[in-house]
């Protein structure tokens, strides 16, 4: 059943929250011809305070990018990228999908802090003109890396929760005089950074959609440090499928974990054919695979063939990979901001902080398939900032929201997300979308899925619990 009534009421609760009018000034983009997706799309830079809370002086930069609706304008639409680190860039390919799930609605793609064109941990090493770019590169990692250890404060201004205002102001910045519905789009971390910029209080927009959510803050099960094992368990899922598959079974001709171990035991000792692996990591190379279901899809009869001592189906894997990273785009601020991922995974999103690689390696010893997360949290030399009173809280009032969640995730695994879904169920009216056969990121890995159920959203239907399919 459709109901205008929901996003009527919603926004006349929140009318004392809507501050005056601010103008933001857009102008063409300057690099709206560079490719097709960026055509027609017009930028702007706004200040927001270095620290929302007050303890440092000093503003800072963000950068938007906004797709403009064909015609009259039904609302707006907020894009909230993932990562930690990830630029609005990674979305850009997706804007066609994202215009026909909130159609005839005005895009609007911030980078968050810390990431793209907005200000930067390291503005001299990840500043576009620098060797690398928006990338580290070469000595620029000893100097970044350096002068964070030695000066840890701007860590403190790069937090989820100064994120999470900075959302807040702009979305109150740009609220529309007419009323016009607001939606906010999150993946992965960015689901983590709307929830926590709904934690001050409620803010002027008609609902949420997050794709792939994030577990609790505080659920041990499933953060950063335990990546390994929820990559694990999917991957285990998926050599499951094959064995249970008749065509696939009779493919590999013995169970296919089996075959895996027999790899994994004897690879080592064939170091041309180990040497062709990406990293020289099985283990790790599988993983990656587990989040692209067309290269998923070819996981056993790549284990089988390296098996039978040969590469062929490995190569064509490696090639199957770069061109769907190729499709993924080569924004100039597309590199994800390294020093951020880093400072914001180890003080938020690690439960277990000061483990010893010994001790990591260990635990992992036993898996089919790893994560690089967790050996890089274990290792890191970032200064991490002190968590604030945000940190495993929730709304108080949540709009109405559509949860879109793989049942392969090997990021923001389902019986996470499930679990925090039923939390926020409590604050709010939540419908959780399970995407069956579906990885991370359901707006790029079930476009169809996406589109067909928050199109629906956009149009007035109830959130409600539903079931969909990538195949």
């Amino acid at each position: 059943m459709k109901t205008r009534a929901r996003t009527t009421a919603w926004l006349l609760t929140l009318l004392i929250w809507i501050p005056e009018a601010f103008a933001m000034e857009f102008s063409p983009c300057a690099d709206a011809g560079a490719s097709p997706v960026l055509d027609g799309s017009w930028c702007t830079h706004v200040a927001v305070p270095a620290d929302h809370a007050g303890r440092d002086a000093g503003q800072l930069s963000l950068f938007i990018r906004k797709f403009p609706a064909t015609g009259a304008s039904k609302g707006s639409v907020w894009a909230i990228a993932g990562g930690p680190g990830e630029s609005g860039a990674s979305l850009y390919p997706f804007v066609a999908v994202l215009r026909r799930s909130f159609p005839g609605f005005d895009l609007f793609i911030p980078d968050h802090r810390g990431t793209g064109r907005s200000s930067r941990l390291c503005p001299e090493e990840e500043s576009e003109a620098s060797p690398g770019g928006t990338a580290l590169a070469g000595a620029e990692w000893g100097s970044c890396f350096g002068r964070l250890q030695a000066h840890p404060q701007p860590a403190g201004q790069f937090t989820i929760t100064n994120a999470a205002h900075d959302l807040r102001q702009l979305v109150r910045q740009l609220q529309p005089a007419n009323g016009k519905p607001v939606y906010l789009y999150g993946v992965s971390y960015g689901t983590q950074l709307i929830l926590r910029a709904l934690q001050p209080g409620p803010l002027p927009v008609s609902g949420l959609v997050l794709d792939s959510l994030v577990p609790v803050d505080t659920d041990a099960r499933w953060d950063l440090s335990r990546r390994s094992q929820v990559v694990d368990e999917v991957g285990r899922q998926v050599l499951a499928q094959c064995d249970a598959d008749a065509s696939c079974a009779a493919a590999m001709g013995e169970p296919l974990e089996r075959i895996y171990r027999r790899v994994l035991a004897n690879l080592a000792a064939k170091p041309a054919l180990l040497a062709r692996v990406p990293g020289k990591d099985l283990r790790q190379f599988l993983g990656t695979l587990l989040d692209m279901p067309p290269l998923r899809a070819r996981i056993p009869f790549l284990i089988r063939d390296l098996d039978r001592g040969q590469a062929r189906e490995l190569d064509a894997v490696r090639a199957g990979l770069s061109a769907l990273q190729a499709t993924l785009g080569d924004a100039a601020s597309m590199p994800p901001s390294i020093p951020l991922v880093g400072i914001i995974s180890k003080s938020e999103n690690d439960l277990r902080p000061g483990r010893e690689m010994t001790a990591l390696r260990q635990e992992e010893a036993p898996l089919l398939f790893t994560s690089p997360l967790p050996a890089l949290l274990a290792d890191s030399t970032l200064p991490a900032y002190a968590r604030d009173a945000y940190f495993g809280k929730h709304p108080v009032q949540l709009p109405p929201t559509l949860v879109l969640q793989g049942r392969l995730d090997p990021k923001t695994p389902f019986q996470g997300a499930r679990k925090h879904a039923d939390t926020l169920r409590e604050h709010g009216p939540l419908g959780l979308v399970a995407v069956g056969g579906a990885p991370h990121f359901i707006l790029w890995t079930a476009p169809g899925c996406f589109q067909r159920h928050v199109a629906a959203f956009v149009a007035g239907d109830k959130p409600i619990d539903a079931e969909c399919m990538v195949f």
